[in-house]
């Protein structure tokens, strides 16, 4: 396996004797020791490029350099692509008007994504699941967009304009070319992420992420530096570490002992009853989900061991570190709601979509949404039939909700069955969605959907039409449909709100 995937890797080969014994490609053999070397040098990034010691400048410039030869040891010329597309969509925002910046820039970063995307997948090796140079691409074209927004915002339009989060987003002069890489291609995010807002990862150069929100000024101030009590991340990355460790022994237990492929394998779908072919669907499905713990906790560990992703305080006095968390694991093995499931999956990205897509588009913002979604994930057929599915699913979720809900909350034994319940509903509907995401071609994904008679996909239309659900005004629907957020996404609107205070 190791050898058939060494010729597809661009990026460095020292590691491919590795790669030959433990029998793994050799491109993803690079990515873990790329994060690996990554959490080092955010470890000595903290403390010794610590803010009160040396300048923004040489932060930025020091974080900029790791990651491009980051960005080489794991892809090779390929990762010229990361410089193209952020000069690119740099030129759009210094030339373009104001006015239409971030409409250009956002076509542009997107269409370069997905031409890369289109060359990769139908030129080289389509079908090929595995570390690839558009990752990186994907947290990029978030930042840029994200970045785009964020000055029209903060230069074209008043405070009375936009809402509390957009306020504290808002950027109020332009980035220099030094800074725009930085954000963009820092070394504790290039490899997986996660995005984050330029505001934060500034504040996070300058030394000024520890200053308390709600208070203009701090005592103390001395250098242009605020002296307080700065937490320390070890705790978290420690626990963080660990929770990667669980993950991967999992994955790599029981990724091959209960593969997802085997749910279309024709001796199965034969033989097997049907509850038992749903029971496999639940355990394949939660044996592949430790892949993204691994690959998501990692990279939040890397960034709060360089001192970015704190949050505040909890009510204990601890220190919270995760402001960029991508991920809540055990929200997401209990969620009861569709809806939970996806506020606590990738939940960077999901801010990301709600903050240039949902809260933007006039029109049907839920498809708009899902759409992009897809269209940001890739090109590959079975992303799509993941996002049309999840369209009928999110309409279905909420008529039950509006519908059904009410009459189980009337005692806490009632709720407690209707938890356990939409508990089992949620995990199988997930699992149904995400079968064409993991399969990837259109042909493996139908056959599946053929095996089980397209029968979720009738109940949800069943749903939809027997159950009334009020039409609501775009606004209102943003603020329900979005309400259950506000809890996972507070650590910026928390920001923005105490920032307004301060104001």
């Amino acid at each position: 396996m190791a050898t058939q995937t060494t010729a597809s890797c661009t990026g460095s080969t020292l590691l491919q004797p590795i790669s030959e014994i433990i029998n793994l490609p050799l491109d993803q053999v690079n990515f873990v020791a790329g994060q690996l070397f990554a959490l080092l040098m955010a470890l000595w990034f903290r403390i010794y490029l610590h803010p009160s010691k040396t300048s923004p400048f040489i932060r930025h410039v020091v974080a900029t350099l790791l990651g491009f030869y980051l960005a080489l040891f794991c892809f090779g010329w390929y990762s010229l692509h990361f410089l193209v597309q952020s000069g690119l969509s740099y030129s759009v925002i210094v030339f373009a008007g104001l006015e239409n910046m971030h409409r250009y820039c956002f076509m542009v970063t997107l269409g370069y994504l997905i031409l890369c995307q289109i060359t990769r997948v139908y030129v080289f090796d389509y079908g090929m699941y595995s570390a690839d140079f558009t990752g990186p691409m994907m947290v990029i074209t978030q930042k840029i967009t994200s970045l785009a927004f964020e000055i029209h915002d903060g230069l074209t339009k008043r405070d009375a304009q936009l809402n509390p989060s957009q306020k504290y987003l808002a950027i109020r002069r332009m980035p220099s070319l030094l800074e725009y890489l930085s954000y963009n291609c820092n070394f504790m995010g290039i490899l997986a992420g996660p995005t984050c807002s330029y505001n934060d990862y500034v504040a996070f150069i300058e030394g000024t992420c520890y200053q308390p929100r709600h208070q203009e000024n701090a005592n103390g101030k001395e250098n242009g530096k605020y002296k307080q009590s700065e937490p320390s991340p070890k705790n978290d990355v420690i626990s963080k570490l660990c929770t990667c460790a669980i993950s991967l022994a999992i994955y790599l237990s029981l990724c091959k002992l209960i593969p997802v492929e085997h749910s279309i394998d024709d001796d199965f779908v034969n033989s097997t009853p049907f509850y038992l072919q749903v029971l496999y669907l639940y355990l394949a499905m939660l044996a592949l989900r430790p892949k993204y713990y691994f690959v998501w906790t990692l990279a939040d560990a890397i960034n709060n061991a360089a001192g970015f992703g704190f949050n505040g305080y909890n009510k204990d006095g601890s220190p919270r570190w995760d402001l960029i968390s991508n991920l809540r694991i055990l929200d997401i093995e209990f969620a009861t709601s569709f809806k939970m499931f996806l506020d606590n999956w990738n939940i960077q990205t999901a801010l990301w979509l709600k903050r240039v897509c949902y809260e933007r588009c006039p029109i049907n913002p839920t498809a708009a949404t899902f759409l992009l979604s897809a269209m940001w994930h890739g090109v590959y057929p079975g992303y799509y039939l993941t996002f049309l599915t999840g369209i009928a699913m999110t309409m279905a979720a909420r008529a039950v909700r509006h519908n059904i809900r009410p009459h189980f909350m009337v005692s806490d034994s009632y709720k407690c069955i209707y938890d356990v319940i939409t508990w089992a509903w949620t995990q199988v509907a997930i699992s149904y969605t995400v079968m064409p995401f993991v399969l990837l071609a259109v042909g493996p994904s139908l056959k599946f959907y053929r095996s089980w008679y397209f029968c979720v996909h009738l109940l949800c239309l069943l749903v939809v039409v027997a159950l009334p659900v009020k039409l609501i005004p775009k606004a209102k629907e943003q603020h329900d449909g979005l309400q259950d957020n506000q809890t996972d996404h507070n650590s910026t609107d928390n920001n923005c709100n105490q920032k307004d205070k301060a104001t």
